[in-house]
This record gives structure tokens, sequence and C-alpha cells, in this order.
């Protein structure tokens, strides 16, 4: 029943957005910008994304080498699965694959990596709120728009700014900040509260287990290199719509987007990953994009061009993904509804191991 109503919670907020994305524009105006695109521009971008699964993979071998210097092959195994697991399953529910996944290929304690995959999310939040408010700092214009988007770009602040500040209590008063917890989130939801103490326990213990600065050091890098590149893909993908590839004497008003502009759209698309959502995040893709692109192009292009560029955009990131996870789940020699019950049954021990202490 909690599935099902997860499920349907999450294609209502992909419908809504689908609607919202779309509610300008009709299906002719789709396709011929679709016909219009020029798509040997994706082979460069699927460069770009498997540059991007690399730097991820290396980034978080980096921060887990302070407990165990696991090998690329299995961390390379557990992170393609465990990314194709976030994209399919709602609410980003597969963050939990990756800690399963790993604890199953080393020593490494499903709990501890799975506090290498908050901080992890929380130096991504940022990173990105970081560089969006520069990048925004350049934007000439005050429209509502850029308004609307400043406010996301703080709204980031101060959703990961709390949770590290949070984390960071829990690593210098460690009683008091579990106490925290019981007197205030305990009131409402007792088992909650009780998920939230162990991750401030959990994230303690796995702060003294932090790698040398070498590695720490690779891991900003491989931070940078990863955001970076994603940012550079999103600008290659977007000259396929420059009208190089409309046939002979077909109106087409080419799209720009340029590098600087496209990094913009990223930290867009980053804030609005934030929606819970369906499978794939679709809807909730389409609108951040066409909410970026919106930023620097007349809603007419937007709502041909640009959505066009957004449903290309998501297509090779979801096939990218999901076909690196398959292919890494048929050499792990595991199907998907394997691995899904593996985790629903780690899942259910836990709960019974916290009820029983």
């Amino acid at each position: 029943m909690k599935r099902a109503v997860n499920l349907i919670a999450s294609l209502l907020v992909t419908v809504a957005f689908m609607w919202w994305a779309f509610r300008d524009t009709d299906v002719s105006t789709q396709i011929a910008s679709l016909k219009a695109a020029n798509y040997t521009w994706i082979l460069p971008y699927c460069v770009c994304l498997t540059l991007v699964h690399i730097f991820r993979t290396l980034r978080w071998g980096s921060l887990l080498s302070g407990m165990e210097r696991v090998p690329f092959r299995k961390l390379n195994e557990a992170s393609g699965i465990g990314f194709m697991m976030l994209l399919v399953l709602p609410f980003r529910l597969g963050e939990f694959a990756r800690p399963f996944l790993i604890a199953q290929r080393s020593s490494i304690r499903r709990s501890a990596a799975m506090t290498s995959v908050v901080l992890e999310r929380i130096v991504d939040g940022l990173f990105v709120a970081a560089m969006f408010r520069v990048l925004l700092f350049f934007v000439p214009t005050e429209t509502p728009e850029v308004r609307y988007v400043k406010l996301g770009a703080w709204l980031m602040f101060a959703v990961f700014g709390g949770g590290l500040m949070f984390l960071l209590l829990g690593l210098w008063q460690q009683e008091r900040t579990v106490r925290l917890v019981r007197a205030t989130v305990g009131r409402f939801s007792p088992g909650i509260a009780d998920k939230v103490a162990d991750i401030v326990d959990t994230f303690v213990g796995a702060m003294r287990q932090l790698p040398d600065r070498k590695h720490v050091a690779l891991f900003f890098l491989y931070t940078v290199a990863y955001w970076g590149v994603n940012g550079l893909g999103m600008a290659l993908l977007a000259r396929a719509f420059d009208c190089s590839g409309a046939a002979p004497g077909m109106a087409c008003e080419a799209m720009n987007l340029s590098l600087f502009q496209s990094y913009i759209v990223m930290c867009v698309l980053v804030v609005g990953s934030m929606i819970p959502a369906a499978p794939g995040m679709m809807g909730t893709f389409q609108a951040a994009t066409k909410v970026g692109l919106g930023l620097f192009m007349p809603a007419a292009m937007v709502n041909a061009h640009g959505l066009a560029y957004a449903n290309v955009l998501w297509m090779c990131q979801t096939v990218q993904q999901i076909t690196f996870g398959l292919i890494l789940l048929s050499i792990s020699h595991m199907s998907f509804r394997e691995l899904a019950g593996k985790m629903k049954k780690d899942d259910d021990t836990g709960v019974t191991r916290s009820s029983a202490a």
C-alpha cells in the first residue's frame, strides 16, 4: 500500500509538471524541432556523460578510501547499478542502492557508505548553489524569472547548508544532538527520530574515518571535473538545434546556448531535481530546463527548440544510466527484481533489529 501511494503521488507530480512545461506548445512544433535537429552532436554528449560517470565513481572511491580502498571494478559496479536505481525508483529511493551494493562488495558497513552518499549530496548542493549565485551575478537583466531562480539558489544553500551544520553539530555534540532529535522529531514520529539519531551516530563514526588529505583533494577535484564536464556536455548537445540538420528550404530559427548559459541551465536543473517526482525525474526535468532556458531566450524559442532539447537531453541521460546499469547488473549476475528484493529484505531486517533494540 505504501509503495502504491508513493508511486501515485510521484506520477501526479510528473503529470503536473509535464502539463506546465508543455502547456504553451503543440505536437507539430515539437516534431518540427526534432526533425530539424542534427543528432551527430549526441555522440560527443555521450562521451561527456561517460566521463561524468567515471568522475562520479572515482570521487566516491576517494571518499570511501578512509574506510577501505575499493578496486575500481567493484566501485564501478556499485556506482553504475546504483545510479540506475536512483533514476528508476521514485522519490530518490535509489540513493540507498549504492551503499547496499558497496557493502556487498567490501567490508564497508552499509550505514557508513550511506553517510558518504549524504556527504556527496551536501557537497554537491553547496558547490552548485555557490556556482549558481556567482553565475547569476553576470546575468544582466533582473526579471521576475531571475528573481525566482535566485530564490532557488538560496533555497539550496539553506537546505544543504542546514544539513551540513546539523551533522557538524552532531560531530561536536553527539549526545546532545541525539537528545534534541528525540525531543523534537520523536514527539511526532519516533520511528523517524530513531533513523535520524542513527544517521547522526553513523556520521560521527564515518567522520573519524575520513580519507587522507590527498584523497580529500581528489574528491574535490573530481567534483569540479564532474560538474564542469556536465555543463560542457549540455552546451555541446544544444548545438544539435542550430538548424544545421534542417531540410533545405525548411524554415528554422537556430537555438544558441553558450557555455555560460548551459551552466546556469544545469544549476536550475539541479534545483528542479530536488522536487520529488516519478522515476526518471520526468516532468520536473523538462520544467526545470524550460525555466533555465527562459532566462535567455524568448518564449517561442523555448517552447519549440528549447523543449525539444530538454527531451533529447533527458533521453540521453536516461538511456545512458539505464544502459550502464543493466550491463553492470548482468556482469554481477543479478536481476533488477532480485536486487530490489534483497534491498527490501535488508531494510525489513534493519527495521526489525531497530525495533528489537
